[in-house]
């Protein structure tokens, strides 16, 4: 399917950077954004040469072939219905919903329906996610007796957005639980979690934490640990480290990486750290878009299912419990 034109809902952070892609990305002839900033939607519109809609009905109104929605969490559970009671695909951004609780209407929706919904989990694209998959499926890093990942900003998202991220876990380690459960194909059964507040108070005021700790239990006995931090210094830092009977394999260590040896004449790595999850991933989200793409034009279905997405946050809602809780949770 060629000529297609598709509609974006939020152009913020994550928003303007997927109008960009989706402008650049072959076989999108037309693109329309919209946004509750009516001029912030004409602004990046003309930036990126794409059309400006007053809102999502009048989005859909002007029959888009699929939908990317990119706005606040708390807006993606309207907007996939919107996507899906018009009959059009539907590519969102993590997560389906603030929680699981509220999540689970949105997939009887779906189901009811029909829908094509699919979940923004960009990892699954990057290179080297993809190639900790196909090795551990192959077998060649025998049995996992650890799984180690981590994801760490370099400065914190503004306040006002951690009040309404749903904390942490959600915001930023559900990513690394996706990936663990993708790669690894067990389910995680129990985590325990632990935080801390070193840097701005008001992250702390507002019920989030800035650095975190959980760990996870999977179905067959395998350990992982996820640790997040909102203060990293020395770059964007997000790795995977899958530890075997066989071998140790590592997502995120190159040149880029951002850390740095205490072991006298040790230079690696050598390049400028990622400053934003944007720079890390952009390859990633630009694969991702275009994988949407492919299945509107009937092209292989490979991207992130709603229920995934879901069985992620139910995680990672059972680690911010234990975040509050101080015990260890059982996933539900």
């Amino acid at each position: 399917m060629s000529d297609l034109h598709l509609g974006l809902a939020g152009v913020g952070r994550i928003g303007a950077m997927h109008a960009r892609t989706l402008v650049a990305t072959p076989g999108v002839a037309r693109v329309t954004v919209t946004d509750v900033d009516a001029a912030r939607a004409r602004e990046v519109g003309a930036q990126v040469g794409a059309d400006a809609a007053a809102d999502v009905a009048a989005l859909l109104a002007a029959g888009v072939d699929g939908l990317v929605v990119a706005t606040g969490t708390a807006q993606h559970p309207e907007l996939i219905r919107a996507g899906v009671e018009a009959g059009v695909p539907v590519l969102c951004e993590k997560p389906v919903a603030p929680d699981v609780a509220l999540s689970l209407p949105v997939l009887d929706l779906i189901a009811r329906h029909d829908g094509v919904v699919r979940i923004g989990h960009q990892r699954r694209y990057d290179p080297g996610y993809r190639e900790a998959k196909r090795a551990h499926a192959a077998g060649e890093l025998g049995w996992l007796h650890a799984i180690r990942a981590t994801t760490c900003d370099v400065t914190p998202p503004p306040v006002a957005f951690l009040a309404t991220s749903g904390g942490l876990f959600r915001d930023c380690s559900v990513h690394d639980v996706d990936v663990i459960r993708w790669i690894t194909g067990r389910e995680v059964v129990e985590v325990y979690a632990r935080g801390s507040n070193n840097g701005d108070p008001a992250i702390g005021q507002v019920g989030d934490v800035d650095s975190a700790v959980a760990l996870c239990t999977l179905d067959d006995g395998t350990l992982a640990v996820i640790t997040a931090s909102r203060y990293n210094g020395a770059g964007h830092d997000v790795r995977l480290e899958l530890q075997g009977s066989r071998d140790t394999l590592v997502v995120g260590l190159d040149e880029r990486s951002a850390l740095r040896s205490a072991d006298p004449g040790v230079t690696f790595p050598g390049g400028p750290p990622h400053t934003t999850f944007a720079d890390r991933f952009a390859q990633a989200y630009r694969d991702e878009v275009a994988a949407f793409v492919d299945l509107l034009g009937g092209g292989p279905d490979e991207l992130c299912r709603p229920e995934d997405a879901v069985a992620a946050s139910r995680v990672a809602d059972a680690a911010q419990e234990s975040l509050l809780t101080g015990v260890p949770v059982r996933v539900g």
